[in-house]
């Protein structure tokens, strides 16, 4: 998508801060951190949201989990813990309309968020 943000990203067209990459996907940190960590992980493919994969596009899914999993121990926070998010929807605060998560940590997080 041309006008997609993320995309732009993910084509190096726009520059981020990237601390990890693949063929599949991109992580980098958010400008606007809720936490010490904050990272945001794109597929590099264009997904609107996690409600528009298809069956055969699940495995983005699993490889962003991984991804996860891996800069969490890469950069020395897994221990501690992290918390991974995707918003799905307006309502369920998803502000850029590409498939992205949220990668949270850097201190103790609260339940329920906010």
């Amino acid at each position: 998508m041309s006008g997609c943000i993320f995309c732009k990203i993910a084509s190096k067209v726009v520059n981020a801060d990237i601390v990890y990459e693949n063929q599949h996907l991109v992580v980098f940190k958010d400008l606007k951190p809720a936490a010490p960590v904050h990272l945001l992980l794109i597929p590099k493919k264009h997904y609107s949201s996690l409600q528009d994969l298809e069956e055969e596009d699940f495995a983005i899914a699993g490889r962003i989990n991984a991804a996860a999993v891996r800069v969490a121990r890469d950069m020395g926070f897994a221990e501690n813990g992290f918390r991974l998010v995707c918003n799905c929807g307006w309502d369920g605060g998803q502000v850029v309309n590409h498939l992205h998560y949220h990668l949270l940590a850097g201190r103790e997080l609260q339940w329920p968020p906010g």
